[in-house]
């Protein structure tokens, strides 16, 4: 006796025969329960948005409105309970995402079946509508098929997060339509791609009227191929996420080079399996869950896809179609197109309708709340968080109580006076001075000090060079004794250890008027050296003659000696 499960296998593998004939492309889609209750979700809070509320929805109004749909859809009698004020819009929505990402739901293909099914080859009515609903409600048990028991344990949720990700990988060598699937896969494993990018992406698509994929497959080639009048500008948002999208683009051409290339869809399923293994368990040990997952779903895949194969043999030798291989049919996968490949869409195809017969989440919180762990980092995989663009930072938004509470009483409180900086010469100052912070404020650092009346310079009387060498010279020249020499070199020491700022008052008992000289005396030597060499006149003084050139240090004293 054949079960549910049974049935509905075969239903939808009448309608994957015949859906050319009421479908524009062969490579369509089928979301399961699962895939139908994210893109309801998805539906609604777009709607939300449209009407001027967040971009976000509640998990009560989620499953009202899935309840409405499935009987609406069944042309089942509606239930008591009053629908949501937009679900005709909700509706309308729903349809668009599934239109534009070239899928059906299953309660398309129940529809479609009436219209395809062939007298002599299919029952009449497989699943009644009533168990269908009972199906997706979760109301019937359908037992799955035995699974290889893995060598570590793990969670189911984490098990079926893992499952999700291979079978959305392998939907986008079928379908690269597929909406979901990139959203499920784009950051998996973590590539830097997270909202803002997601964000980006959604938005060059919307623009260009196209899909998701086809809008990150076209900025990277043209990224990589284009030249200066066709690469894309500097201003493109998708410029900040290079790097990750060409990571990703770049791993699923590895995956169709493998497709393409490898003919028997056995070994290929195999290759493709294990390379979507490879980049999961990469950088994690053998203990944890993910990696446990991964090696078990990698064995089932593998065991699953050999099984199709051989059933899809068997089918073609037994009855047989008829049809050459070397003469496709106008409607086959690929046809025009490159032959490599072709068997194992049609494995993969067969593949993914399964997966989406399965029965479906017990806990739909975990399935559509933001809660859900994530395979490749720290954010959370939930499908609505990702289609959510990032919140943009107005600056108007109240800080908590608190926090402004503090800043008010911060901004009250008496600040304490600072001291005024002073130079080395602080001893200089005086208490009625005013401050150098004062004295240097000027409007800008560029300004300069200037003075109205500046005070007159003390004027330095001018003496000639060789006639103070000279002088020099013969006060050397003469014995050094304890007379008037010695007390005025004691005077001089004298002035030299006093206060020698000009903030400091000035006493009027000549000394400042003999320090004013002996600084103009070395200003003037210091100038005289700095000067060109020039002509210097012969200046004859009684009893002794000076000439030209510069007498060195002893030479007078010389002089006067051998003179004797």
């Amino acid at each position: 006796m054949e079960t549910l499960g049974d049935r509905l296998k075969q239903m939808v593998k009448t309608f994957r025969r015949e859906c050319h004939r009421v479908l524009p492309s062969e490579r369509t889609s089928v979301h399961g329960a699962d895939g139908m209750l994210m893109v309801l979700q998805l539906a609604m809070a777009e709607v939300n948005k449209q009407r001027g509320r967040e971009f976000k929805v509640s998990l009560s109004d989620v499953l009202m409105a899935w309840k409405h749909l499935l009987l609406d859809k069944l042309h089942l009698p509606a239930p008591d309970l009053a629908r949501l004020e937009s679900y005709d819009l909700m509706r309308e929505a729903y349809e668009a995402f599934l239109k534009s990402s070239n899928t059906v739901d299953l309660l398309d293909v129940a529809s479609m079946y009436k219209q395809l099914r062939v007298a002599d080859l299919d029952p009449e009515e497989p699943v009644s509508q009533s168990q269908l609903f009972d199906f997706l409600s979760g109301k019937t048990d359908v037992p799955e098929s035995p699974r290889t028991p893995s060598r570590k344990a793990c969670s189911s949720q984490v098990k079926t997060a893992v499952r999700r990700v291979f079978c959305s990988y392998l939907s986008l060598l079928v379908n690269s339509k597929n909406d979901m699937a990139l959203a499920l896969t784009l950051d998996v494993p973590s590539r830097s791609l997270g909202r803002q990018a997601f964000t980006d992406i959604k938005h060059a698509a919307r623009d260009n009227n196209t899909s998701l994929f086809l809008a990150v497959t076209s900025f990277v080639r043209a990224v990589q191929l284009g030249g200066r009048g066709y690469a894309p500008a500097e201003s493109d948002p998708l410029r900040k996420h290079v790097k990750g999208l060409s990571e990703f683009v770049q791993f699923v051409d590895n995956l169709e080079e493998i497709l393409g290339e490898i003919p028997d869809p056995s070994a290929c399923g195999a290759r493709l399996v294990a390379a979507i293994r490879a980049v999961l368990v990469k950088g994690r040990g053998s203990a944890e869950e993910v990696y446990a997952a991964a090696e078990e779903t990698t064995e089932e895949l593998k065991e699953r896809i050999c099984q199709l194969h051989q059933i899809q043999k068997q089918t073609a030798n037994g009855s047989g179609t008829g049809i050459s291989p070397a003469r496709p049919k106008a409607y086959a996968v690929n046809h025009a197109t490159a032959f490599g490949g072709r068997d194992t869409v049609k494995v993969l195809m067969a593949l993914l309708d399964e997966e989406a017969l399965n029965p479906p989440c017990s806990n739909k919180a975990d399935l559509l709340c933001e809660d859900q762990p994530v395979l490749s980092g720290a954010e959370a995989t939930c499908v609505l968080m990702l289609f959510r663009s990032p919140e943009v930072s107005t600056g108007c938004s109240p800080e908590p109580l608190r926090n402004r509470v503090q800043s008010r009483a911060d901004l009250l409180r008496p600040k304490p006076k600072e001291r005024a900086l002073r130079s080395q010469f602080a001893c200089t100052y005086t208490d009625e001075d005013p401050p150098l912070s004062r004295v240097l404020d000027f409007p800008s650092s560029s300004q300069a000090p200037t003075c109205k009346h500046p005070a007159p310079k003390p004027k330095t009387p001018v003496v000639d060079e060789d006639v103070e060498d000279d002088v020099e010279d013969a006060t050397s020249a003469e014995p050094s004794s304890g007379g008037p020499n010695e007390a005025r070199r004691e005077a001089q020491r004298g002035a030299a250890l006093r206060q020698r700022s000009g903030n400091a008052p000035v006493r009027g008992d000549g000394q400042g008027d003999k320090k004013m000289q002996g600084r103009g005396k070395k200003r003037k030597q210091l100038d005289s050296e700095n000067e060109p060499p020039q002509k210097k006149a012969i200046l004859k003084m009684p009893g002794k003659t000076v000439g030209k050139k510069k007498l060195i240090a002893g030479q007078g004293k010389l002089t006067s000696f051998f003179r004797v």
